[in-house]
């Protein structure tokens, strides 16, 4: 434990946040508001101008280690402060010219998104030159703030989007293909739950598309780098509720985003209001607007990641030397550029950075005579997606936010949005090249030329839904729409169980279809895989083995619900994990651990990707990948491997996850300070509720919803709101987890909007001038 007077430390740490202070470059007040939780509540009487540079302030007062880290992180500067742990996410940041990449958006912007981000940047320069005291984190890293300019604010959220999506299947898949053959390569993939659920249109099932070998015969003959191959081998939800169906007769839009449970947390509660709009919803430090979740007073928008494929992988081929790559009938040249990294602790590292013309090399070495290349719609060309975020604050209703959102490339959302005027509506946000279906399975052959974009698919053509027929709109990273429509959008998606409860829910009860009733569907447990385990092992022979015949009988009797109290989540978990394993070993997967393909950072275990692929295979009887055995064999085996683990612990506790600050490693003895107490958590990777674990470390949970939110659309004093830990980044805060008991019961506290009432009850008063 610190000295005692570390506690007495992190409070003289806390800025002021009540009375007068001086913002440079205001053309009138600003009055900040921070209600019982410590949300600010920024009221600027000028323009937009003065909002967005009250923001960046307050922003820094709440946020400025993590607003700095994230920077740090999207340049590849990390490791300067966290040391070796850091270097590997640098390196590829570096790689991707994460920097050069923003500078170029920012030199492009408009001059209304210019002037947002540069005026955000002036605020977090102003709260540097405030006198503030410096954050605990600096005073432990003995280091000095970076001031900041506008285009540091489209680095951050590059970064918080970075390489989401099809990566890290096709890779997995290219490293899978000479240990399992073309046949059983282009099963590994998200389960699909027996049928895909569609988001667009609602309701609909489909089944997947899957390349047959003649499709995908060029990219593995790039990949075994032979032209004569044996081809016989082997999240987030939301929703939205249209007036006829809500409860309150109103559109209600509700939802959760899943990411890592990072310190602080990704998303930061705030309210930012001037002459020009009035919005509240969850900001995210570094970045100005509201991107994922608000509303306006008019409109309320939320997001969950749609899983279209916007990164494509190039098997590159360089002639000697290494100075050309083959393309079509002749040579393109390849840049270089070194980079060096510098680690605290440590040596720096020099990186070569090569790259053709396609893209940066993220895999392999030029100098053996291939490598893979990486063109992503995040770095290949020109993005705007920061124009949108001004536009997006004024929007008066569902079509007009979509048509401010035109040019959003960034990362892929579904956009699901609710107006006053009843409507709802769902929207792919996404730019995505046209270019064959077949780019969506491996890396493919970047020689050939017959696998480019051309062109991009126009935002009026991207999928989308106005009012549906049936009133419900309900998305959770499943997948966008059938794979018969004339362009590719996705191979990889996650699987429908939680979009399919999400939607049973709703449907059952009117109740759910309100701002109170979005809590209950937040924390619906029900595990439709579990239920599928469950009646396999019903139809299994009882086992001789006492223990595992003692496991199977519990599982059999179990309702499939992942609750915190309960002990049969805990023994689902450690057999699933088992029957995984043995997956794994019988498949010979499990040797690829460490394979360079899926070292990319931040790396690929097999362990966790055949956690989500073994449920189809087991639905389905497919034993292909077990060499020789079938699955009752195999869960014969699992149950024997389960029962000699301790699975009578609740599962709360099992799961409970830890909140660790990224300084508690170098900082031990700060740890407890530092890092927020954690209570038990029930859910787990397929639920609605869904606080998941990495299959390969073990049942703790290491992601889940960040946030959870309920919009009542017109009747917005209704709404409601929680975050994971608490408004403030600082852990001397006493908001920095008094959120949590509130989040770890599904529950969530008020989401106060209107002014007078905030006058009233606001528990610190800022004005800045």
């Amino acid at each position: 434990m610190p000295p005692s007077p570390a506690s007495e430390t992190l409070r003289a740490a806390l800025p002021q946040l009540d009375g007068r202070l001086r913002l440079p470059g205001l053309s009138a007040p600003v009055e900040v508001l921070r209600d019982c939780w410590g949300v600010p509540h920024i009221r600027a009487e000028g323009g937009q101008v003065d909002a967005f540079r009250a923001q960046g302030f307050v922003h820094a007062q709440d946020r400025l280690f993590q607003m700095e880290l994230n920077r740090r992180r999207a340049l590849g500067r990390a490791a300067e402060w966290l040391g070796t742990a850091a270097a590997e996410g640098d390196i590829l940041a570096r790689r991707l010219g994460v920097e050069a990449a923003s500078r170029r958006d920012y030199a492009a912007l408009g001059a209304e998104g210019r002037a947002m981000v540069d005026a955000y940047a002036a605020g977090v320069n102003a709260f540097l030159d405030s006198g503030a005291p410096l954050a605990i984190e600096y005073q432990l890293l003995g280091a000095t703030p970076e001031p900041w300019e506008g285009w540091h604010c489209i680095a951050v959220m590059r970064r918080l989007g970075l390489l989401m999506g099809s990566v890290w299947f096709k890779l997995w898949r290219a490293a899978a293909l000479p240990v399992v053959g073309a046949g059983n390569a282009v099963k590994l993939r998200y389960d699909d739950g027996g049928q895909d659920l569609l988001l667009i249109p609602p309701e609909v099932e489909a089944d997947r598309w899957t390349a047959t070998l003649a499709e995908l015969q060029p990219a593995i003959a790039a990949l075994l780098g032979s032209e004569d191959v044996d081809a016989t081998g082997g999240g987030s939800n939301n929703w939205a509720v249209a007036p006829a169906q809500s409860a309150t007769g109103r559109p209600v839009v509700a939802g959760d985003p899943h990411r890592v449970f990072e310190i602080p947390n990704m998303y930061a509660q705030g309210h930012l209001a001037c002459a020009d709009f009035d919005v509240i919803g969850l900001t995210v430090p570094g970045v100005p607007g509201f991107p994922h979740f608000a509303h306006n007073g008019r409109v309320a928008w939320c997001v969950t990641h749609a899983f279209v494929d916007i990164h494509d992988l190039f098997v590159e081929r360089f002639d000697e030397g290494a100075q050309h790559t083959a393309f079509r009938d002749g040579w393109q040249p390849v840049t270089r550029r070194s980079e060096t990294v510098s680690i605290r602790g440590a040596e720096p590292r020099s990186v070569e950075v090569v790259e053709t013309h396609h893209g940066p090399i993220i895999a392999g070495d030029p100098a053996s005579g291939t490598a893979i290349a990486l063109r992503s719609v995040q770095f290949a060309e020109t993005d705007l997606s920061f124009d949108c975020l001004p536009r997006m604050l004024g929007a008066d209703g569902v079509a007009a936010l979509y048509e401010a959102t035109r040019g959003w490339g960034l990362i892929d959302h579904n956009l699901v949005a609710g107006d006053i005027g009843g409507h709802i509506g769902h929207l792919v946000r996404a730019r995505l090249p046209r270019r064959p279906r077949s780019n969506g399975w491996l890396p493919v052959p970047g020689w050939t030329g017959a696998h480019e974009w051309t062109g991009w698919i126009p935002h009026e053509e991207m999928p989308r839904v106005m009012d549906p027929p049936g009133g419900l709109i309900v998305t959770a990273n499943n997948r966008v729409a059938a794979d018969d429509g004339p362009d590719y959008l996705c191979t990889d998606c996650h699987p429908p169980y939680r979009a399919r409860r999400v939607l049973t829910r709703l449907k059952a009860a009117a109740e759910a279809r309100s701002v109170e009733g979005a809590a209950s569907v937040h924390a619906d447990t029900l595990s439709l895989n579990a239920l599928l385990v469950r009646d396999k092992l019903a139809a299994l022979d009882e086992p001789a083995d006492a223990g595992a015949a003692a496991l199977r009988a519990r599982l059999i009797a179990w309702d499939g619900r992942m609750e915190a109290g309960a002990s049969a989540p805990t023994a689902y978990v450690v057999f699933r994990r088992a029957l995984t394993a043995l997956l794994a070993e019988r498949s010979g997967l499990g040797v690829l651990a460490g394979d360079p393909l899926l070292a990319v950072s931040p790396g690929v275990p097999p362990m966790n990707q055949l956690w989500w692929t073994l449920p189809t295979l087991l639905r389905d009887g497919d034993s292909s990948l077990l060499d020789g055995w079938d699955w009752p064999q195999a869960m014969q085996e699992a149950l024997l491997r389960a029962a000699r683990e301790d699975t009578t612990r609740p599962w709360g506790e099992v799961h409970r996850p830890r909140l660790n600050h990224p300084l508690s490693p170098l900082f031990p003895d700060w740890a407890p300070l530092l890092d927020p107490p954690a209570l038990p958590l029930g859910g787990d990777t397929d639920t609605v509720l869904a606080n998941g674990f990495i299959a390969s470390a073990g049942p703790v949970a290491a992601y889940g919803a960040l946030a959870r939110y309920a919009f009542d659309v017109g009747a917005w004093e209704n709404s409601r709101w929680a975050v994971f830990h608490g408004a403030s980044g600082h852990p001397g805060s006493p908001h920095y987890a008094d959120q949590h008991p509130v989040w770890a019961g599904t529950a969530m506290v008020p989401m106060t909007y209107g002014w007078p009432e905030l006058r009233n009850t606001a528990r610190w008063r800022q004005t800045l001038e």
